[in-house]
């Protein structure tokens, strides 16, 4: 459907299909650089909707500088995108659900990439969350697929290049939702063995792969219309159909990134397990996990055998990834030769060199390369009205809603969603499954902005007028929607001790410094960090526990090689009785695909109301409905404590620079500055305030 080949060049002044120079007999060699982008999330301008400010430090404007100057250093380019494009930002909500786009208007973020001239791409898991309807209709119609029209979108409103994925099925036709690869007909201009530069043909294909995660993270929309495949498998079988059909080059985009913990079928990074297992891959863009590869700082997160961060290969394949919201380019850059006897290209392997290139230039943290005036104008309108949106008022708030002290029991930016996510499942219990209307109605959250990608990256509502900008900074993720899941006392402890492998544990005897959160900043092995986003958190009155650090995390599948870390659960202030059921308020993420590292492998939620509506709606009418929120009503009431023990060295945790004032707003007495900056601390950037814990108190 979306793979039209059209033969055009790579360079400024090649041909098309009628100019196709006959292949040469001599010997020749050339270069080609593959570009990639990945996880754009419609970062399409350098701007913090949530803030109201610039925000330099992402974009596509600024990595459209980085695909230019790649350009005029490379004439012999492709360009692609890895998925995660659509959806990230107030940008890509605003025209899916705020103002829903026409089927006569092509997405804005097309556009920008438009201007770029992209030559092909794969879908990520995120293109699903707006549902298939909206994912024809900006792909120019055509999906054959339950649910929808295909009739409703026009090719010249799409993408403007193929969007390949070979991994997810329609179940309504057997065939893969999209087209599984593209092989693009491009010109090289290339130099023979008597020095002439000559004008070649290259046959280069394009096999995109996404995570099947999809099906769980997007059940309510995707149940019962598509399939997914396993990606290794995937691989396997189309990368020697490609080849047979005459590329001479293949690439295999996957939207996903790598482990060697053993490979798993449908695994949701099998990066590394396709490169060691899938003969005929010149090269894999990877992606999903905002990752760098390669990384030749100091502590790179990919280290295991095969990954060479030194040449950028996996397994021997060039490989990439390129970061995440537009912050850098990835770059493979390869040494053909041209076999005039065969008519055919083959990559020198020993001379193709990976960069990944970030937009932030030199050694200064703070400076990086300017924004390209074509694609900000591009998307110019559409940031007009999404800046207006985000600014209009929905109510007042007497205090400072932030989640850079989360971690450690302030409850400023959680609760009010818990009460928003309580008060909804509640009104539709009572009103419409009235066989559940006895049970208690619970709610979780969690600090899903908790420092990871920066010193700012936290939820932070100041005190006045709250407006929409900050209902989306309240609940970060537009693509969630609430669920309700029935659960009993017991799995309600499991679901906190799951919650509990947040920190790393701690040993009260030693005198040496200990880093409290477990997460990338704080020297974790690779692999075992615990992001912020799965911290669920309860703010009830009616719930109480406390968390020994002390202990070692519970191991759902094995609990006898692992430790118990809640304690003194209580319900109501009693003991919580493990069979009595409770209704849980949460969100599709969490109702669909985190049961098995809560529960147990093989087990599965109670879900008995899966709601239309997205969290960060919900949050957002709340708030309407009060008008007046305050600390003492919607952001004071933390449902648990750490279990109090006497350290004898430092407890350390990394938040936002210079905000002491927030910890002692919210109360936390306990917390104290240890250094204003972590500048020569584990991973140290001079951006964080390093902040000491005294679990005594």
């Amino acid at each position: 459907m979306l793979s039209l080949l059209v033969a055009t060049a790579l360079t400024a002044c090649g041909g098309s299909d009628d100019d196709t120079p006959a292949p040469a007999a001599q010997n020749a060699t050339a270069q080609l650089a593959l570009l990639s982008t990945t996880d754009l999330h419609y970062y399409a301008r350098s701007y913090n909707y949530y803030a109201g400010r610039e925000d330099p430090s992402v974009g596509l404007e600024r990595t459209a500088t980085l695909i230019r100057q790649a350009r005029a250093e490379f004439p012999n380019n492709l360009l692609v995108d890895n998925g995660d494009t659509i959806q990230g930002s107030v940008l890509g909500t605003y025209e899916a659900q705020v103002a829903p786009i026409p089927p006569t208007q092509q997405l804005t973020m097309y556009q920008a990439m438009g201007v770029l001239k992209y030559d092909a791409g794969v879908l990520g898991n995120h293109e699903f969350n707006f549902g298939l309807p909206y994912l024809s209709q900006i792909l120019g119609g055509g999906l054959e697929v339950d649910g929808v029209d295909p009739k409703i979108g026009s090719k010249d409103k799409g993408p403007g290049f193929p969007v390949v994925t070979a991994n997810v099925t329609s179940l309504k036709t057997g065939k893969p939702l999209v087209d599984p690869y593209v092989i693009l007909e491009r010109n090289l201009t290339a130099t023979q063995e008597d020095g002439k530069t000559v004008t070649l043909p290259i046959r280069i294909g394009v096999i995109g792969i996404t995570t099947p995660g999809i099906l769980n993270w997007d059940k309510d929309k995707l149940d019962g219309k598509v399939s997914t495949q396993d990606g290794r498998d995937t691989a396997a079988k189309y990368v020697p159909e490609v080849r047979a059909k005459g590329a001479d080059l293949v690439f295999v985009l996957l939207h996903g990134g790598m482990n060697a913990n053993g490979y798993v079928p449908l695994m949701e990074n099998p990066g590394h397990y396709i490169t060691k297992d899938v003969p005929g891959i010149d090269g894999i863009v990877m992606g999903h996990e905002h990752g760098v590869f390669p990384d030749r700082g100091a502590n790179p997160a990919y280290r295991f055998d095969g990954a060479d961060n030194a040449r950028g290969t996996v397994n021997g394949v060039p490989a990439v990834m390129p970061s995440s919201w537009g912050k850098a380019l990835g770059v493979i850059n390869y040494a053909l030769k041209w076999d005039g006897a065969a008519k055919k290209w083959s990559p020198d392997t020993a001379r193709t060199d990976v960069q990944v290139r970030s937009i932030q230039t030199g050694s200064n943290p703070n400076t990086y390369v300017a924004p390209d005036a074509a694609v900000a104008a591009a998307v110019q309108p559409l940031h007009d009205k999404t800046r207006a949106y985000v600014a209009s008022p929905i109510g007042t708030s007497d205090f400072r809603l932030s989640s850079m002290f989360a971690d450690v029991g302030d409850v400023g930016a959680l609760q009010i969603v818990n009460q928003a996510q309580q008060d909804y499942v509640a009104r539709y219990v009572k009103a419409s499954l009235p066989q559940y209307a006895h049970l208690p109605v619970l709610s979780v959250t969690a600090p899903f902005k908790a420092g990871y990608a920066s010193a700012t990256d936290y939820t932070d509502v100041k005190a006045g007028t709250m407006t929409v900008a900050a209902a989306a900074d309240l609940y970060l993720y537009d693509n969630n929607t609430i669920h309700a899941v029935k659960v009993t006392g017991a799995q309600i402890k499991l679901w906190l001790e799951n919650a509990a492998h947040r920190f790393n544990r701690i040993d009260p005897t030693s005198t040496a410094d200990q880093w409290l959160i477990n997460d990338s900043k704080t020297g974790v092995q690779p692999g075992s960090a615990f992001p912020g986003y799965n911290y669920d958190v309860f703010t009830s009155p009616d719930i109480g526990y406390e968390i020994d650090v002390t202990q070692p995390t519970y191991n759902v599948n094995n609990p006898g090689q692992g430790g118990e870390r809640i304690k003194n659960l209580t319900y109501q202030g009693q003991p919580m009785d493990p069979a009595q059921e409770f209704i849980v308020a949460t969100n599709n993420y969490r109702a669909n695909s985190s049961a098995r590292y809560i529960l147990g492998t093989g087990q599965s939620f109670d879900i008995i109301w899966a709601a239309p509506d997205a969290n960060r709606e919900v949050v957002l009418n709340y708030v309407k409905a009060r008008q007046n929120i305050t600390r003492a009503a919607n952001g004071a009431t933390s449902s648990w404590r750490f279990a109090r023990v006497a350290t004898a060295g430092k407890v350390l945790f990394k938040s936002g620079k210079d905000e002491l004032g927030v910890a002692q707003a919210a109360g936390l007495a306990n917390v104290s500055v240890d250094r204003a900056d972590d500048t020569g601390v584990n991973n140290g950037t001079g951006t964080y305030t390093v902040y000491r814990i005294d679990l005594g108190q």
